[in-house]
């Protein structure tokens, strides 16, 4: 985003909460995934620029399992975790990291996962200053006043997702209605639901089997749209009715990046390793070769698990742990759809709207996990191997796409804040900060590790980075 946002664009975006005595409405911290209106941005927020377990450390305290983010509600920074097979929304004080209350998820059957890289509990709350909204794949919607008083359910079966991988999409609350998007490999669509009750809205069907995409809100002169990215297609939706308004062709298959709105334009960045040029698919006949050790043209968990590294579930579609041609077959068929997309889509269009609104697009240097972010007029964005990529917002000129942190695998998305941009690494915890605006990606820190895994995208207030961690949430700021 630019380097000043006004009030009145802010608060659309977010949404605002009122004090007590009528105080002036005041735009909410980190109110969901990717914070105020899913832009990654916190401008006038001063997190420090280095810090580590023995320096600009506040508070560490430990968290159950899971890979949702933090967010800020009220006095606390809100989670949901996994643990001893039972769902959770936790708070944690912002002062002290100290826990302030957990409430139990009402799941009855908790819904398959990927052990090594999934979660039951991956999907960030949201919250309107009000109330709190927690989303699970095993049992939908749960929401909670500020205290952690239960308000309501909507209740949905335990999802099935492609590959057993997990739910990973995010609910969003905008002018008091809490949307979710749940694209799985039957039913898929996408419901908005009454904040304050907890009654349907609406609901639309979906052609998505599979997306991890959680969508944002779109201010445009025809009235607010949900764009959600889906599987090889974005598609917007008015947000007071649910009726599809247009859609983009030609995006990444199974989508995971979120899109992110500026300026009264919408941008988007993603990849699949089935269309990114610095990888390419072995055929099976090669992976018999290397693996099939009793010839028999299948490949068992036991020849290929490790060669999968930890991915072999999420290819064997039928779950007998085997995985043959016709499965690997269809997978490639899967992965083929779509393409790699980075675009600015300008409002105003109906239907199919990929060559009409579309005013720029590139097809490297992009993510396929994490989100990009708008800042300071650029796009940017980071991809698995450490290569930082900006293009221009206004005309998509590219301004750099170079390595740059050390040859890194990343599931956290980019944050900033007061001229910087801060990547977290996936396999330790180790954060780079970049400074922003620039014609190259200067790097200004290169935090030391925190010593173990990274996955959800960290939070930013009261010039701190909060960052959930595999057994840990850490407070990376000045101590107070």
């Amino acid at each position: 985003m630019r380097v000043i946002l006004t009030f009145v664009l802010l608060s659309a975006a977010t949404g605002i909460h009122h004090g007590a005595g009528g105080d002036k409405a005041q735009p909410l911290p980190w109110p969901q995934f990717r914070g105020p209106g899913g832009s990654a941005v916190a401008d006038a927020e001063k997190p420090p620029l280095e810090f580590g377990p023995d320096k600009n450390l506040r508070w560490k305290v430990p968290v159950p399992s899971g890979l949702s983010s933090p967010i800020i509600a009220g006095d606390n920074l809100v989670l949901t975790a996994f643990e001893k097979g039972k769902l959770y929304t936790i708070a944690y004080r912002r002062s002290d990291g100290q826990e302030a209350w957990r409430k139990e998820a009402p799941a009855k059957k908790i819904e398959k996962f990927m052990k090594t890289e999934g979660s039951p509990a991956a999907s960030t709350p949201a919250t309107d200053g009000k109330r709190i909204v927690s989303y699970f794949g095993s049992c939908g919607l749960v929401c909670y006043d500020l205290a952690g008083k239960e308000l309501w359910t909507f209740a949905m079966p335990a999802a099935v997702m492609m590959g057993n991988f997990g739910s990973g999409v995010s609910p969003i609350l905008v002018d008091g209605l809490a949307v979710i998007v749940r694209d799985e490999t039957k039913n898929s669509r996408i419901v908005a639901v009454d904040a304050a009750t907890g009654k349907l809205k609406w609901e639309r069907k979906r052609q998505s089997p599979v997306s991890y995409c959680t969508p944002v809100v779109w201010d445009t002169p025809a009235g607010k749209q949900i764009a959600a990215a889906g599987h090889a297609r974005m598609i917007g939706y008015d947000l007071e009715s649910g009726a599809e308004k247009w859609s983009v062709l030609g995006i990444p298959p199974g989508c995971c990046a979120s899109p992110v709105t500026a300026d009264g334009l919408l941008y988007f960045a993603g990849s699949s390793p089935g269309h990114d040029a610095d990888f390419k698919m072995p055929s099976f006949d090669d992976l018999l070769k290397q693996l099939d050790k009793n010839k028999d043209g299948i490949l068992s968990r036991d020849e290929a698990e490790k060669a999968f590294e930890g991915f072999f579930d999420a290819q064997d579609l039928n779950s007998d742990g085997k995985l043959t041609r016709d499965e690997f077959d269809a997978i490639n068929r899967f992965m083929s759809d779509g393409a790699n997309a980075c675009f600015a889509l300008k409002p105003g269009g109906t239907g199919e709207v990929s060559k009409s609104h579309v005013l720029w697009k590139k097809t490297k240097g992009l993510p396929y996990v994490t989100s990009a972010l708008l800042y300071r007029g650029q796009y940017v964005m980071v991809k698995d191997g450490g290569i930082i990529t900006a293009y221009d917002a206004k005309s998509g000129k590219e301004v750099y796409m170079t390595r740059t942190i050390n040859d890194a695998k990343f599931y956290a998305s980019p944050v900033a804040a007061n001229g910087h941009i801060y990547f977290t690494a996936l396999a330790d915890g180790a954060v780079t900060v970049v400074k922003a605006g620039g014609v190259k990606p200067e790097v200004v820190a290169r935090n030391p590790k925190l010593g173990e895994r990274v996955a959800a995208t960290p939070a930013i207030a009261d010039d701190t980075l909060y960052i959930r961690a595999a057994s840990h949430l850490y407070a990376c700021g000045k101590k107070q």
